[in-house]
């Protein structure tokens, strides 16, 4: 099964407003539009993020941009779209190369690939697979649906996430692992933003850190299924 088919077949429904396009054309307007959000988010952050600054960035008509995006916040929403799926691609190849053998090992790639897209994928320090800053920008009225239109955005990813796994998370009942695997997301993030905090590249010691948390919580969650931390 593909990356796209295991991450895919999970998902809810898309954040509303959200218009993808369809002619090849209109997919590279629409791609360079979330590419010039992207380095504007490096630059300026998410609150003073504007559609104008960022149509004038992608050499795109204001009006060619609100016919892709109803606003701020649809925008913002299709970059966490866009960046949940690239990571979901990024992880599932390398978890075909790397064959971990248990959900500790799973666990140990996703954060390393996660901080990867930190260190080096464009906006993703300010929106990851939501808003990764703690002030809400002007425009933003639902920060927590980004990604899904009924899940919050960690469910959602936990979601993704369970059924990339696959196999590895056989052992866990599917509903008990949902549970645990959004709120290792919920630690995780907080561990991880601690990290950046401390260090531009992420504190190689909290990197650490990080990963012996979500194992050891997920050990005792899905019942012994992860190795003694």
């Amino acid at each position: 099964m593909s990356a796209d088919t295991r991450s895919h077949q999970v998902a809810g429904q898309p954040a509303p407003g959200r218009r993808r396009p369809v002619q090849q054309r209109s997919q590279e307007r629409y791609g360079r539009i979330l590419d010039a959000c992207a380095g504007l988010l490096d630059e300026v952050g998410a609150t003073a993020l504007t559609t104008k600054e960022v149509a004038h960035r992608a050499e795109v008509p204001i009006g060619t941009l609100y016919q892709f995006f109803a606003g701020k916040e649809d925008l913002l929403a299709a970059l966490a779209g866009r960046n949940l799926d690239h990571y979901l691609q990024r992880l599932d190849r390398r978890l075909l190369a790397e064959a971990p053998t248990g959900p500790a090992g799973f666990t140990d790639l996703a954060v390393d690939e996660f901080v990867t897209m930190k260190r080096s994928v464009a906006g993703f320090g300010q929106v990851d697979f939501g808003l990764a800053g703690a002030a809400v920008p002007a425009g933003v009225r639902d920060d927590r649906h980004l990604i899904d239109a009924d899940l919050d955005n960690n469910t959602a990813v936990a979601l993704r996430l369970q059924a990339l796994g696959g196999e590895l998370f056989a052992a866990a009942d599917p509903v008990t692992l949902t549970l645990g695997l959004r709120v290792a997301l919920e630690a995780a993030d907080a561990v991880l933003k601690l990290a950046f905090r401390s260090d531009p590249d992420g504190d190689p010691a909290l990197i650490g850190e990080c990963k012996r948390l979500v194992r050891c919580y997920l050990a005792e969650q899905l019942s012994g299924t992860l190795p003694p931390c």
